[in-house]
């Protein structure tokens, strides 16, 4: 129990927890191919629609909601299939997915009534599951102070009301600067690669045009560059950042033009059905909020490898996967062309990895397996279903001890996984992991089978076992515990003040202030080793030590450039001698699609160090801030549709989805 004590300080207590370890943490119900945090004490899981022994209204469930305090899991009814969907944030805090698969039943088989003129309409008698192809499912996460059986707790799922203009599995969504997302590319009907053979099949293809929600309005791409799941970022100058295959490009989606970027070094492949690893580096004040993404791993199998729509040509679980890691800036500080840059390899070859940002800067890596590609089948170019040596996965050799990697650290040091337990679980094609507010990592998933397999036969069957990582501050005998943590944030404007007491760090007060970062994290939302929207941003700060030890840190608002950070849901940490607190929910920026507002950012104070503080003080102020970045602009595209009226007529509240009503 949590006990509050003048002025309204959390107890800051030990950690329970053993660092670099992992803990069972209950059931999922359903296999977690897709999570997000939706709120303090709650995750959110999808899986496809598949047998799951989990009922909910009289059909399997593929959807459920895991509570962090009980551990314990409650099923929600999805209506339609979410197979490899995509989804993203609203600047209110609501979530939103995309698109998915048709409607099956088991064995993954086409479902028993099929109305081609009207796909929202198709449907599986005994799954009771809808095609999900053009799906927008809508979902204001509940805490625990809510009753979470109301309509207001639940998915809105109907693409007869509310669905995209183009059919959508794999496709990528990215939100702009107002809070507007764009949905992405890809498939339009199932398949391993977006190849087919021979060229003319009629039957399946990449989806090459985007849209954007909620406006809906669908453009056509006139470049055939879109992947299932191209790695997107927004850029601080507006653009997008893209990169599938092996090719990488900057996108002006407002010009709809293209500025080519040099290849993926080494010709390896990191979009699925490779699956590398991706992620944003951590904005901070020192690197003047500068945007660098980091690809590790996933295959470099020869073009021809890769087969066709249908299934790989090779054996695939024979390949070994890469150990590359290479590094880009999109805009360089210096204005030179940006360009890729060979970093410290993985500690050992990883296809499904997924980076997780941890509070202290450091990137954790989990799951994935040593050989092979995402995806599952029956059988390849060369082997029959017989004949299949790992059950349908296409991948071997499941990896199960994480590992950290520290940007900062010199090259040639920045990887490390001394002490870390090696979890018995196979977390291999969709599996999944997510950020908690604990500070601990969430691991979850896994089901390379075509339909639910728990069979005691098969080698890889469906995971239900959920996971915590527990990182190394967990070794840490106290954290930090805070008052004065805001619910919300802006784009710069007045700065506010955070409290530590004494109680929350050991040795010198002065030693502590000038070792702590406040920072902002947005998990994302998390599926194929991709967490889309995961942003880490340092807040600036100064601080002043007072007489009895507690430290008192002033701190700037958001970097006032939303491209950097889009609104949203994120959690605030403070991290004082690299042990984290509590991670506290906030919104950034005004809770509405809309151009989000700006202000100048507030001058802090100077520091103020006491040399009776805790211990011997330093000699002389110092200083956590630094120079901060261009201010940037944001995204003028704007929302022209309101949902109000299709959200009521459901009876569904989603806190008017912040659409600008």
């Amino acid at each position: 129990m949590k006990l509050l004590l003048p002025p309204l300080f959390l107890v800051p207590a030990a950690f329970a927890a053993t660092a670099g370890s992992f803990e069972n943490v209950g059931d999922t119900l359903v296999s977690a191919m897709m999570m997000f945090l939706g709120s303090n004490d709650k995750v959110y899981i999808m899986d496809k629609a598949e047998g799951n022994a989990a009922q909910v209204n009289g059909h399997p469930a593929w959807g459920s909601v895991w509570d962090m305090a009980t551990q314990q899991t409650t099923v929600m009814d999805i209506l339609t299939n979410t197979f490899c969907s995509s989804g993203l944030h609203l600047p209110n805090g609501s979530f939103v997915t995309f698109g998915g698969n048709g409607a099956i039943g088991p064995g993954a088989n086409l479902g028993s009534q099929r109305y081609p003129d009207n796909a929202s309409a198709s449907w599986d008698a005994t799954y009771q599951d809808f095609d999900g192809a053009k799906s927008i499912r809508l979902l204001n996460p509940c805490d625990s102070s809510k009753d979470f059986s109301s309509p207001e707790c639940q998915w809105f799922d109907n693409p007869a009301v509310l669905s995209m203009q183009a059919k959508r599995w794999y496709s990528t969504a990215e939100a702009l600067a107002n809070g507007t997302i764009a949905i992405i590319g890809g498939f339009i009907n199932g398949g391993y690669i977006a190849r087919h053979w021979p060229p003319d099949d009629p039957h399946a293809g990449t989806e090459l045009t985007y849209e954007f929600f909620p406006s809906l309005s669908c453009e056509n791409s006139f470049f055939s560059f879109w992947f299932p799941y191209s790695n997107i970022f927004r850029r601080s100058s507006g653009q997008m950042f893209l990169q599938a295959n092996i090719s990488t490009t900057i996108w002006n989606y407002e010009a709809n033009t293209l500025t080519p970027l040099p290849d993926m070094p080494h010709g390896v492949v990191r979009v699925y059905p490779a699956s590398g690893a991706l992620a944003m580096l951590p904005m901070t004040p020192a690197n003047n909020y500068s945007q660098t993404i980091i690809f590790c791993g996933g295959s470099d199998m020869p073009d021809n490898a890769w087969g066709n729509f249908s299934y790989p040509w090779i054996n695939t679980w024979d390949y070994p996967a890469s150990k590359d890691c290479q590094r880009i800036t999109p805009e360089p500080a210096d204005g030179s062309s940006p360009q890729y840059v060979q970093d410290d390899d993985l500690l050992e070859g990883r296809t499904m990895g997924q980076f997780i940002i941890l509070p202290d800067g450091k990137l954790l890596v989990v799951n994935g397996g040593l050989n092979g590609t995402a995806g599952f089948g029956q059988r390849n170019f060369v082997t029959t279903e017989d004949e299949m040596p790992f059950g349908q996965s296409y991948a071997s050799g499941p990896v199960g001890t994480p590992a950290i990697y520290d940007p900062e650290a010199p090259v040639g040091s920045r990887w490390s996984n001394a002490g870390f337990e090696t979890s018995p679980l196979a977390r291999l094609y969709h599996s999944s992991a997510l950020l908690l507010p604990d500070a601990s990592v969430l691991v979850a998933g896994s089901n390379p089978n075509v339909d639910v397999n728990i069979s005691s036969n098969v080698l890889y069957p469906t995971q239900y076992t959920a996971e915590k990582f527990y990182p190394p501050y967990f070794a840490a005998s106290t954290r930090p515990a805070l008052a004065g943590m805001p619910s919300k944030l802006t784009y710069g404007g007045p700065s506010f003040d955070i409290t530590v007491p004494a109680s929350s760090y050991s040795g010198s007060g002065n030693d502590a202030a000038a070792n702590t970062a406040i920072t902002v994290i947005r998990g994302g939302w998390t599926t194929h080793g991709m967490n889309m929207g995961q942003r880490y941003m340092q807040l600036k700060n100064t601080y002043t030590v007072n007489e009895d030890g507690s430290i008192v840190l002033h701190v700037a608002q958001m970097h006032p450039n939303p491209n950097l950070f889009q609104p949203g849901p994120a959690m605030l940490f403070v991290v004082v001698n690299g042990v984290p607190s509590n991670g506290t929910h906030v919104i950034i920026g005004s809770g509405a699609i809309e151009q989000q507002p700006t202000a100048a950012e507030a001058a802090l104070p100077d520091n103020v160090l006491l040399s009776s503080a805790k211990g011997s003080a330093p000699s002389s102020s110092t200083d956590n801030t630094a120079a901060g970045g261009s201010q940037g602009h944001s995204s003028a595209r704007t929302a022209h549709v309101a949902l109000t009226a299709v959200i009521s007529a459901v009876g569904v509240t989603l806190l008017a989805v912040g659409v600008g009503l």
